[in-house]
C-alpha cells in the first residue's frame, strides 16, 4: 500500500527541495498531490483508485494538458514511493497544427501594451521577456552585473543557462537602475529590495491589459516568451537554434511556440498554386 499521510508529503516536499524543482513547480505538486490525498483518505492500497482518481479530473473539465500536468505529478510521486509500475497513462491529446487565436498575442497587441505600461519598470519588464525569451522565474537572473556583461546566467537542476541580453536593452535597463539607485543586484525588485515573484508580475500584466484593451486571456509572461519565439523562428528558421535560447530540451516542444495561427494557416494554404 502506498500512503499519502502529512509526514509522506512532507518528505517528498524535501525531496524536490533537494533534487532542485523550482518552488512554483514544486507548489503545483504538492497541491495536486494534496487534491489526491483528499480524494483517497491517504492511502492507496491498490492502482484502481489512482484511475478513478483519472477519471474524476478528467469528468471535472479541466484542459487535457492539464489533467497530464496533474498526472505528472502523480507519477512522480509514485515513482519515488517505489511504485513506477503504478504510474498512470497521460491522456492522449493530437497536437495541434496551429495556435489558438484567442490566446495569441500578435506584435501590434504588444506594442499596444508597451504604449500603455505608463509605469517605466512595467514597460523595460515587458520588453525585457519578449525580447529575450526568458522564462518569468528567471529574472532575478537579469541583475546589474549581467546587464554589463551582456548576459544573464540562469542556473537551474544542476545545469548552467546563458542567457543573451540585446545591446539596446542592457543600455535601457541600466539608465533605468541608473535613475532608480540600483547599482547591484537584481534589477526588478519591489519597493522592499525583493525580486518581484510571479504573483507579482502576473497581476500587473492582467491590469496592463485592461488599460491597452488587449484580451486579459493573452496577456501573461510566458505569451511574451512565445511571442519571442514566434518572432525568432519567422526571421531565422532555425528551431534547433531557439530550442538552445529557450532552454527546451526537446524540440518538439519549441515546435508548440512556433506553431502558426490558424488565419496564417489559412493564408499560406489559399496561396497554393493547386486549384484550377
Amino acid at each position: 500500500m502506498i500512503t499519502l499521510h502529512p509526514l509522506d508529503l512532507d518528505a517528498y516536499r524535501r525531496h524536490l527541495a533537494e533534487t532542485e524543482r523550482a518552488p512554483a513547480t514544486a507548489a503545483k505538486y504538492m497541491g495536486v498531490l494534496g487534491r489526491l490525498a483528499a480524494f483517497c483518505g491517504g492511502e492507496l492500497p491498490e492502482k484502481s483508485v489512482l484511475l478513478a482518481f483519472k477519471q474524476s479530473l478528467q469528468r471535472q473539465n479541466f484542459a487535457p494538458a492539464t489533467v497530464n500536468a496533474m498526472l505528472a505529478a502523480v507519477n512522480g510521486y509514485l515513482r519515488w514511493a517505489g511504485a513506477p509500475e503504478w504510474a498512470l497513462g497521460f491522456v492522449r491529446v493530437q497536437r495541434r497544427g496551429f495556435a489558438r487565436e484567442e490566446r495569441e498575442l500578435t506584435r501590434s497587441e504588444y506594442q499596444r501594451l508597451l504604449r500603455a505600461a505608463g509605469d517605466r519598470r512595467l514597460a523595460l519588464l515587458v520588453q525585457t521577456v519578449c525580447a529575450t525569451g526568458i522564462r518569468v522565474g528567471e529574472l532575478p537572473a537579469v541583475t546589474v552585473s549581467a546587464l554589463r556583461q551582456g548576459r544573464a546566467e540562469v542556473r537551474s537542476k544542476g545545469k548552467i543557462r546563458l542567457i543573451l541580453l540585446p545591446k539596446r536593452l542592457c543600455a535601457a535597463l541600466l539608465g533605468w537602475c541608473a535613475a532608480q539607485g540600483i547599482r547591484r543586484g537584481p534589477v526588478f525588485v519591489t519597493s522592499t529590495g525583493r525580486p518581484l515573484d510571479r504573483s507579482n508580475i502576473w497581476r500587473m500584466m492582467k491590469a496592463l491589459a485592461v488599460r491597452a484593451g488587449v484580451s486579459p486571456a493573452k496577456v501573461f509572461p510566458h505569451n511574451l516568451r512565445h511571442l519571442f519565439a514566434r518572432t525568432y523562428y519567422k526571421m531565422y528558421r532555425d528551431i534547433v537554434r531557439l530550442a538552445d535560447i529557450l532552454g527546451h530540451s526537446s524540440v518538439e516542444t519549441t515546435r508548440i511556440y512556433t506553431a502558426h495561427s490558424y488565419r496564417e494557416q489559412r493564408r499560406q494554404m489559399d496561396a497554393m498554386p493547386l486549384l484550377l
